[in-house]
């Protein structure tokens, strides 16, 4: 363990891909996340890097696209209405295969919305968000030390599948301080990227990156091979922690800022003598199916805890394929649920099933 110094998570964040070896960074400001990009402003030049606030967010995201062809690291980061600006370009880089890594700092919405945290960009993270059949990896940190840890994770695993990786944080944990470990994130050795745009020295063929196919049948096939890479990830990428569920008869499903809130919940709720545990994705996309099916043979219902009108809900329903009753707890609008609120809703199911 390293010395831990007091971090907000926007600039844990910074920070950390910093030391994951990036040097390319393309945003725009919006609140809540405009002290991440003040960070790389601030550090990347000392370091030998590029930071370019470009003109709008539709630039980054294609700066990021460029960059990301030559192999190199690259990230982008923004706030909801900010992220569905990139939308298209996003969907451009899963196209072309490349590795790139997306940091939304989610707010209230839609929208302009409001400022305050939120979870609503669910789906435009893990169903896809622009156009096209593809995925992101949709990592969701609940801690400042996860915002960390979980960035060089993303990169990672962007590399490793050549698939573009999102971090899905909200404002409370981009804004809030708390004791952050980086001395465990290093670059990783530099390795051979065959697909890249490096210039062929005259040693090879050229590389194209390309994210158009007039041929149907290519295009049908790159879907193809890029859906087999996918089945890939959901095999051996899939993150959660499962807290206090041996025993237990309900299971509450959140992540983010919601599970920990849900897990003060928890622990008030087996004081009372109700038999509750938690099922945290860590990974949004893939999510942890298998976990939450084999949940459904043993509890009596799920809650799913969201800062929205409820969207997980229905990937907790898919997982356990309808066997139990999910119920949603859930604020929006940039409100956060209370471990009352939670623990209001645990009660009920407990009653119920009485």
């Amino acid at each position: 363990m390293g010395e831990k110094v007091l971090m907000k998570g926007n600039e844990a964040i910074a920070e950390a891909a910093i030391r994951a070896g990036c040097r390319h960074y393309f945003g725009y400001p919006i609140t809540p996340q405009t002290e991440l990009a003040a960070y790389m402003a601030k550090r990347m030049p000392k370091i030998g890097g590029v930071f370019l606030q470009a003109e709008s967010e539709v630039a980054a995201i294609n700066m990021v696209y460029g960059v990301a062809g030559t192999g190199k690291r690259v990230m982008t980061s923004s706030s909801s209405p900010g992220v569905s600006l990139k939308q298209e370009g996003i969907s451009y880089i899963a196209g072309a295969d490349l590795p790139a890594l997306i940091i939304n700092v989610q707010r209230g919405g839609p929208g302009l919305g409001g400022i305050q945290p939120s979870q609503s960009d669910y789906f435009q993270a893990t169903k896809g968000g622009g156009h096209g059949d593809y995925r992101l990896i949709v990592l969701a940190p609940s801690s400042v030390q996860e915002m960390a840890d979980l960035t060089a994770k993303a990169f990672d695993l962007s590399e490793k599948y050549l698939v573009p990786a999102m971090l899905l944080a909200d404002g409370t944990m981009g804004q809030m301080m708390e004791p952050v470990d980086l001395s465990g994130i290093s670059e990783p050795e530099k390795a051979e990227k065959p697909w890249a745009v490096t210039g062929t020295q005259c040693k090879r063929k050229h590389n194209i990156i390309n994210s158009l196919y007039l041929v149907p049948e290519q295009l049908e096939q790159k879907n193809f091979e890029r859906y087999e890479r996918y089945k890939v990830i959901e095999e051996n990428e899939c993150l959660y922690e499962s807290f206090m569920m041996d025993d237990a008869d309900i299971c509450v499903v959140a992540f983010g800022i919601a599970a920990r809130v849900s897990k003060n919940a928890v622990v008030a709720a087996r004081k009372e003598g109700i038999k509750v545990g938690l099922i945290r994705p860590i990974t949004l996309w893939p999510f942890p199916k298998a976990p939450l099916a084999q949940a459904a043979d043993k509890v009596k219902g799920f809650i799913s805890v969201e800062l929205s009108m409820g969207q997980m809900i229905e990937d907790v329903r898919l997982a356990t394929e309808c066997k139990k009753p999910v119920v949603l707890c859930n604020r929006t609008g940039g409100m956060i649920p209370t471990p009352e609120q939670v623990l209001e809703s645990i009660r009920n199911m407990a009653k119920e099933g009485k």
